[in-house]
């Protein structure tokens, strides 16, 4: 019996991404089993390339966000590059781009361009704002679309400025909120023929974040508006950051189980207490309940065991870990949430996994990142049929390029 591809296996993808989100959407796509086609517009490559820990040509930063995919290097100012990429997209299934709007269908492959030689294309573009309204020419980085989805403002402490996250949250979520749209799109051009042109945005996905205050301000124009509060959460008491003897603990509780809150910590009596009768009592007496808390946590020798005394009355409670200390952890470790990669010349080192986990695929460590214009041959070959000789003059007409080859170190 023939053996039936699984998951993204037999799909190809184009992907003209740089940076982060638009990287994150075509590497989930690679480690599903879809052939990722990268396309570098230079020697170079993609601008990550030289970020994180750089050597011999490959940095960590491009690892991580773009192994399991084929580099192809073309210097796309030449007219028969381009003739290539259209030559292609006959073979394509998935195109996706997060240039600033416009720009992908300047350089001739828009998708209304690319739907006229291929009707079922799925296309996806990611921007920081969306392709069309007031804001979509805005360059693009993650903190913009924090700043402009009134999600960064709700960060920090009540009377300072805002607080950078150091992290690409928006970045991230973007890319795997547009994979997880191109795996609708296919599915729903099997049941139709039909493509699909998808419009992925750091803004939406952050505005998309937020999980109480949107219906609350627009019943209350202009009587309500959610404030920064630092280590306490504005509107759930007790839920927030708390100090131990060594350390951190965060900790949430709801009102079905503000009672074990109360037995865990030997004082019953709280739940008499008219300050802390309900969420909104405990929010109007917050710093009053973090006094008890963390003078109850300073009682134990270090943070482990106090987390021990919530988890035995089932407080939801988590230790505020360090990276390092998250990156250890053995759950960590065991559901390869970090995982163990390598790479010939940086070594061995930790990315991190895929964020969802399936049964009838697994969890690969087996990942590969090419350097600049590694897989022109191979893809052009597979793709579009060229022989040695072609691809040959191609090179000598500049329109395939290669990452130099790394310095030699002196002797």
């Amino acid at each position: 019996m023939e053996k039936r591809p699984q998951m993204l296996q037999g799909y190809r993808v184009l992907d003209f991404t740089h940076f982060v989100a638009g990287p994150t959407c075509t590497r989930i796509l690679g480690e599903l089993g879809a052939d990722v086609i990268k396309v570098e517009r230079s020697a170079e490559g993609d601008h990550v390339r030289k970020l994180g820990l750089v050597r011999d040509g490959m940095s960590t930063y491009y690892f991580q966000h773009n192994h399991s995919k084929r580099s192809l290097a073309l210097d796309l100012s030449k007219p028969h590059a381009k003739e290539l990429i259209l030559a292609m997209i006959p073979k394509i299934d998935v195109v996706v781009e997060n240039f600033a709007p416009g720009v992908i269908a300047a350089m001739g492959f828009g998708y209304e361009a690319l739907r006229r030689i291929n009707p079922g294309i799925v296309m996806v573009s990611i921007s920081v704002a969306g392709q069309d309204g007031p804001l979509r020419t805005k360059p693009g980085y993650d903190y913009l679309g924090s700043s402009l989805a009134g999600v960064l403002d709700q960060i920090g402490e009540t009377e300072r400025a805002p607080v950078v996250p150091p992290m690409a949250i928006g970045d991230v979520s973007t890319g795997v909120a547009a994979a997880m749209a191109v795996g609708f799109a296919l599915l729903n051009r099997e049941r139709t023929g039909e493509g699909q042109y998808i419009d992925a945005s750091l803004l939406d996905t952050y505005f998309h974040t937020h999980e109480l205050a949107v219906p609350i301000i627009s019943l209350r124009p202009g009587r309500w508006s959610p404030k920064r509060t630092g280590q306490l959460h504005p509107t759930g008491s007790p839920c927030g950051v708390f100090k131990a003897t060594d350390g951190y603990v965060f900790i949430v509780v709801q009102q079905h189980e503000i009672k074990r809150l109360w037995r865990a910590i030997g004082r019953p009596e709280l739940g008499e207490d008219p300050r802390f009768l309900t969420n909104r009592d405990r929010i109007k007496n917050n710093l009053a309940l973090k006094q008890i808390l963390e003078d109850w946590l300073a009682t134990f020798p270090h943070r482990d065991s106090a987390i021990a005394a919530l988890d035995r009355e089932r407080v939801p409670c988590a230790p505020v870990l360090k990276l390092e200390e998250s990156m250890a952890h053995p759950h960590m470790r065991g559901r390869k949430t970090v995982r163990r990669v390598s790479d010939r010349a940086i070594g061995e080192f930790d990315v991190p996994g895929m964020p969802v986990k399936f049964s009838g695929w697994p969890d690969r460590t087996d990942v590969k990142a090419s350097r600049v214009g590694e897989d022109n041959d191979a893809v052009l070959r597979e793709v579009l049929g060229l022989s040695d000789g072609k691809i040959a003059e191609l090179y000598n007409e500049g329109v395939l390029l290669r990452a130099p080859e790394p310095a030699k170190p002196a002797n």
